[in-house]
C-alpha cells in the first residue's frame, strides 16, 4: 500500500524500544516532523528519561502531559460505577487508558497543526481499534499511520536490529522477557515467557504487589466513603480522585491484593494471556458493591447488573466514545444517585472481603422489616399468597403434563 504524504505526525510515545524505533522510522519514511506526546497515568519514574530521549532520536517536539487526575475522575471512576469487568477477572486498566491518550493525542494535533496520528499498537492486538476508534471520533478526516501494519520489521530481532542500526537505545534485557503498561489503575505484563500458558509467572516480575503468603500476617481494616457512586475518602480522609487510588494501590500492594492471571479473547479473534496487578481497583470495586447492596434498589440493580459484560465489552473493543456507551453511562449514573454510604473492607494475604457497610441517608436496610426477631411490620402469612401466585405457572405445567401421560 502507497504511503500518504503526510506534512507533520503526532506520536503516542512511551519511550519503550517499539515507539523508540517508531519514532525513528517516521522520520526516515516519511521525512516530516514529528512530535511526540508522552502521557503522564501514573507510571511513577518511567517517564523522567522520556524527554531527553525523545529529542535525541530526532522528534522536533515533545509533550509529557500529566493527565492522573482526569484519568481517574473522568475515565476510571465512570467504569468503576458501573462495576465493569471483562470475562469475570480483568478490571480494564489498559483498556481504560486509551481513550483519554487518544483525546489528548488528537487535542495536540489540532493545536500544533498535524495531519496525522501514529501509535505502536500491533497489528495483532486490541490497542491499535482502542486509538484508532477514538482518532476517528475526534476527526473523521484523520491520516493513522500504523507503523506495525507497514513495515517489514516482523520480529524482536529485527526491532532490535534497527534500534543497533539507528543508534537507539535497547531497553528489553534477557532478565525481564516480557512487555509490561502502567498506569494508575493497574500494571499489565504480557509476551515473552508468559506465552508459555503453563508457565506460573515468576515472583520478580510483579511490581505493585507483595506474594500474598509474604504479605502480613495481621489483617488490615479500611473504610471507604462514597458519594453518588465515586470514592472520596478512605478513613475519614478526603482525597482526590487520582490521590484515592494511588493511596489504595499502595495499601492493596502491601497485602498482595489483585493479582489476575488470564487468557482472555482479544477483539481481533484471537486469545492472549494478560497478567495483571491492580491492587487498588480490586479494593474500590469490592468497597462500591457493598455500598450499593445498601442503598440500590433490587431491580436497579439487578437491571444494571445485566449490563455489566455489554459495558466491560464496549470498554475493552474500543467503543468509549461511541453513543451506545455514552447511552448506557446515563442509566449507570442516574442509579448511582443514591450510592451514598461506607464500606468497611478487611485486607489480609491477597483477599479483600467486605466486613461492613452503612448509609446515613440512603440505607433501604430496614431491620423493622428484615429481622428475624418479633416484629410488629411484616405479616409471615401474607408470604402464602405471593408463593402461590409465583407458583402458578409451575403448577399448570405440572398438571399439564400429568394429563399428557395419562
Amino acid at each position: 500500500m502507497a504511503k500518504k504524504e503526510v506534512k507533520k505526525i503526532v506520536l503516542a510515545y512511551s519511550g519503550g524500544l517499539d515507539t523508540s524505533i517508531i519514532l525513528k522510522w517516521l522520520k526516515n519514511e516519511y521525512g516530516c516532523e514529528v512530535v511526540t506526546f508522552s502521557a503522564d497515568l501514573g507510571q511513577g519514574d518511567e517517564l523522567e528519561p522520556v524527554r531527553e530521549k525523545a529529542f535525541k532520536t530526532g522528534a522536533d517536539k515533545v509533550y509529557i502531559d500529566d493527565l492522573r487526575e482526569e484519568f481517574v475522575r473522568d475515565f476510571v471512576y465512570p467504569m468503576f460505577r458501573a462495576n465493569a469487568i471483562y470475562e469475570g477477572s480483568y478490571l480494564l486498566g489498559t483498556s481504560i487508558a486509551r481513550p483519554l491518550i487518544a483525546k489528548r493525542q488528537m487535542e495536540i494535533a489540532k493545536i500544533e497543526g498535524c495531519d496525522a496520528v501514529s501509535h505502536g499498537a500491533t497489528g495483532k492486538g486490541n490497542d491499535q481499534v482502542r486509538f484508532e476508534l477514538a482518532y476517528y471520533h475526534f476527526n473523521p478526516a484523520i491520516t493513522v499511520v500504523a507503523p506495525w501494519r507497514e513495515w517489514k520489521l516482523n520480529s524482536r530481532q529485527a526491532l532490535i536490529n534497527y534500534a543497533k542500526r539507528n543508534d537507539i537505545p535497547i531497553p528489553i534485557t534477557k532478565k525481564r522477557p516480557w512487555s509490561s503498561d502502567r498506569n494508575l489503575l493497574h500494571i499489565s505484563f504480557e509476551g515473552g515467557i508468559l506465552e508459555d500458558t503453563w508457565l506460573e509467572p515468576p515472583e520478580n516480575m510483579f511490581v505493585l504487589t507483595k506474594a500474598p503468603e509474604k504479605a502480613p500476617n495481621k489483617p488490615q481494616y479500611v473504610e471507604i466513603e462514597f458519594e453518588k457512586g465515586n470514592a472520596v475518602a478512605v478513613d475519614g480522609v478526603r482525597m482526590t480522585p487520582a490521590q484515592l487510588l494511588a493511596h489504595l494501590n499502595t495499601i492493596g500492594g502491601e497485602h498482595g491484593i489483585g493479582r489476575v492471571d488470564l487468557l482472555e479473547n482479544r477483539s481481533v479473534g484471537m486469545k492472549s494471556r494478560g497478567v495483571y496487578e491492580t491492587p487498588g481497583g480490586t479494593i474500590l470495586r469490592e468497597a462500591h458493591m457493598a455500598v450499593e447492596q445498601i442503598t440500590m434498589d433490587r431491580e436497579v440493580m439487578h437491571l444494571r447488573d445485566s449490563l455489566i459484560p455489554r459495558y466491560a465489552e464496549m470498554i475493552y473493543n474500543g467503543y468509549w466514545f461511541s453513543p451506545e456507551r455514552e447511552m448506557m453511562q446515563c442509566l449507570i449514573d442516574d442509579s448511582q444517585k443514591t450510592v451514598n454510604g461506607v464500606a468497611r473492607l478487611k485486607l489480609y494475604k491477597g483477599h479483600v472481603r467486605t466486613v461492613g457497610r452503612k448509609s446515613e441517608s440512603d440505607s433501604l436496610f430496614n431491620l423493622d422489616f428484615a429481622t428475624f426477631e418479633k416484629d410488629q411490620v411484616y405479616n409471615q402469612a401474607d408470604a402464602e399468597g405471593f408463593i402461590k401466585l409465583n407458583s402458578l405457572r409451575l403448577r399448570i405445567r405440572s398438571l399439564m403434563m400429568a394429563n399428557k401421560n395419562k
